[in-house]
């Protein structure tokens, strides 16, 4: 594996290293790749999750949090200069045995370190059961992405105000806090962290290095110009006259949106922090026009999978989600 770097150490904002993935996703084909950056405090939410719900936007302007949404799934982060933030990209388009490997070998690395690490069923690393890295993923054509935290230290005060989980959600860890539910290496080690960075690079790539250029640097930032947008920032904002929240174990929590006019399903919408494989509309669209009844709802799903849209999501969830 290659460790992928920039020609200078300009700082750059969290979009530029969410683009910087993609950019060498798609541009270099030469094998699996790995990076890790900083960011000034921001907090970072998935790609179907709603800002208002997961996020305290008022604390976050006081405090001058950045705010930004990005292309994968998975829940909310909160991401600073004491907080690394790590890029996996590989050649290859299963989802799950990708994830497996990344977690796998990031919690290796930290057994290395006479940690007690593991990888739990869905995108977290533990150390001694508390969550040390969250992780999300997305697909483009032929290569996954799977990207996390590692909190090696953190502003406990930003990351328990600025993120705002649902009871659901933290009762589904058995957690009652966002505070009880995570760690940090600092907690556990007195490695420094530079030390932890080079120790992580030397353990996943050596001396294998793809040293990106100036035209690449400029290439990325024009790339990253959506990221900023209002549009994509807040946009996702679904009206529904019927929502509910679940939560599914290992698939992840639903918010469902569902609009009926004589008892016909006008439209459907799913927010969360679940894992999604491809575009959504496709499913959704097979339940316009559908009676709303779970008989109904059914049929229209006959012949469809729907764990090929959404990571572990079967008909029979699905249906039983919509009521």
């Amino acid at each position: 594996m290659k460790y992928v770097s920039l020609p200078d150490d300009t700082p750059h904002l969290l979009p530029f290293y969410l683009t910087m993935e993609e950019y060498v996703a798609r541009n270099f084909d030469c094998g699996d790749l790995f990076f890790m950056w900083q960011v000034e405090p921001t907090v970072i939410f998935g790609r179907n999750q709603l800002i208002e719900t997961e996020v305290n936007v008022d604390y976050c302007r006081k405090n001058g949090i950045r705010m930004y949404r990005r292309k994968s799934g998975g829940g909310c982060v909160y991401a600073d200069m004491s907080n690394i933030m790590l890029s996996y990209i590989t050649e290859s388009d299963n989802v799950e045995a990708t994830f497996s490997r990344y977690t796998s070998m990031i919690a290796d690395m930290l057994k290395t370190m006479g940690l007690n690490a593991s990888n739990s069923s869905r995108n977290d690393i533990l150390i001694d059961g508390q969550k040390v890295s969250g992780s999300a993923f997305y697909l483009i054509p032929k290569r996954s992405i799977a990207h996390g935290t590692m909190l090696y230290d953190t502003d406990m005060t930003h990351i328990t105000n600025a993120i705002t989980p649902s009871e659901k959600k933290l009762e589904s860890k058995g957690v009652s806090s966002v505070r009880s539910r995570i760690t940090t290496i600092r907690q556990h080690s007195d490695i420094s962290i530079d030390e932890f960075k080079h120790k992580m690079r030397h353990h996943l790539c050596g001396q294998e290095e793809l040293r990106l250029s100036k035209a690449d640097v400029a290439a990325i930032e024009a790339m990253s110009e959506p990221y900023y947008s209002d549009e994509w920032i807040f946009g996702k904002n679904p009206g529904g006259i019927s929502s509910r929240i679940r939560h599914i174990e290992n698939v992840g929590e639903f918010r469902v949106d569902i609009e009926t006019s004589g008892g016909v399903i006008k439209s459907v919408d799913m927010t969360g922090d679940f894992f999604i494989l491809s575009d959504t509309a496709p499913l959704f669209d097979k339940l316009k026009g559908v009676k709303y009844t779970p008989h109904d709802i059914s049929e229209a799903l006959d012949g469809i999978d729907p764990s090929k849209t959404i990571l572990g999501l079967t008909k029979d969830i699905l249906v039983n989600l919509l009521f």
